[in-house]
């Protein structure tokens, strides 16, 4: 099996899908994950783990990635079910989805990480750091990250308070001040949240 290796031509034996998600650490909003599919020959020299880029870049790569993938899907997880189920599961869930509603189904899947559920007894292979060492799931963290923070932006204007166009729910001390002043949204993981009671409570 050879992946699709980041930032160079190779050629599948198989149709691979990358997987990555975005958001399993925030105090607030959905987790998201997504899948990619590459044609082959596909070569994005600036496409990388969207940790290490620009608001700005990852939002003109995404307009790439999207116009010449072979195929992707984007889903995600709210708030609610995470804390029904653990951010865990809600992450497999988020990337079942993703790959439920892939136009073409992968034979193979490579995933960001070292944990995953299997998915309808296709072959798959965790990969460490994988969003820096292969391609689709380089593009796969770009298209998560920035869903998801079109989803935080835009739930921002209905809470601006928590300032969530810019912490995209994460636990910065604004955002915890925030908590402390206003209360929680039906938006935040109540589950998360005891983990930060005695900041709340003595900060």
């Amino acid at each position: 099996m050879k992946h699709k290796e980041k930032l160079l031509v190779s050629f599948s034996e198989q149709i691979e899908a990358g997987i990555d998600e975005a958001g399993r650490g925030p105090l607030a909003g959905p987790v998201y994950a997504a899948a990619v599919i590459l044609k082959e020959n596909t070569y994005w020299e600036q496409v990388t783990d969207s940790k290490k880029l620009s608001e700005k870049k990852r939002y003109e790569l995404r307009t790439i990635i999207e116009n010449e993938a072979l195929d992707f899907a984007v889903a995600s997880v709210d708030n609610n079910e995470i804390d029904k189920i653990n951010i865990l599961n809600a992450t497999y869930k988020a990337m079942h989805l993703a790959l439920s509603k892939l136009k073409i189904k992968p034979q193979f899947i490579i995933v960001d990480g070292n944990r995953f559920k299997p998915y309808k007894n296709i072959p798959s292979e965790c990969i460490i750091k994988g969003d820096s060492k292969y391609l689709s799931i380089a593009a796969a963290s770009i298209l998560a990250k920035t869903y998801r923070d079109d989803f935080m932006i835009k739930l921002s204007k209905q809470y601006p308070q928590y300032a969530w166009h810019k912490n995209k729910g994460y636990g910065t001390k604004e955002h915890i001040k925030a908590i402390k002043t206003y209360g929680i949204t039906p938006y935040h993981r109540k589950s998360f949240l005891m983990k930060y009671i005695y900041r709340l409570n003595f900060e």
